[in-house]
């Protein structure tokens, strides 16, 4: 496992320290540490970190709330340590995008396999949200072309495939995207009207 910069969310000072001591020794960095949940995001907010490792019970805001906004952020992946292993906690826990948990007394043999896991998971996530978003990319550059060709063939009697050469062929001239011709076409069709 490559070198971690983690944030630590307890507010039990001594947990804290053995977690960074645990963590240093590892060859990871703790960036940040933190009492509450309140801390916790803004922490992960300021220093990006690679991981999140955070207490469930935590005064002022819990874990379990600051991991659902940490997640919903895509901050960072987050790691719940907790005292509690009761099944609402657990159920919680699990709505809130946290994605590894694990129960203390926190042990070197559990804690390494479940940043991994936790690493792993928010890297499928991201990849995963990356390819929708190009699906949606994709999609919307396609209704723009089908448009600008509609409105050539319309303008100029020409087939579905010669329509798009034309834009194709601008679009190499003039250095722009595909897109851009498209746009340029409908806004200037559009205008006309």
């Amino acid at each position: 496992m490559q070198s971690l910069r983690i944030v630590i969310a307890d507010n039990e000072s001594i947990i804290r320290m053995d977690l960074k001591e645990l963590l240093e020794e590892a060859g990871h960095t703790v960036v940040a540490e933190a009492v509450n949940g309140t801390k916790a995001i803004e922490l992960a907010r300021k220093f990006q970190p690679d991981l999140v490792i955070m207490d469930i019970k935590m005064p002022e805001m819990d874990g379990i709330t600051a991991a659902k906004t940490i997640s919903n952020e895509r901050l960072a992946p987050v790691l719940l340590l907790t005292a509690y292993s009761q099944k609402e906690i657990v159920e919680k826990a699990k709505d809130s995008g946290v994605l590894a948990y694990l129960v203390k007394p926190v042990k070197e043999a559990n804690l390494f396999p479940a940043i991994e896991i936790a690493l792993s998971r928010f890297q499928e996530l991201t990849d995963l949200e990356k390819e929708l978003e190009d699906v949606k990319n994709s999609l919307e550059i396609r209704k723009i072309l089908d448009r600008a060709k509609g409105i050539l063939m319309d303008a100029y009697q020409l087939s579905e495939t010669e329509a798009y050469r034309r834009i194709q062929q601008y679009s190499m001239n003039k250095r722009k995207s595909i897109r851009e011709v498209a746009e340029s076409i409908i806004s200037a069709a559009t205008k006309k009207k």
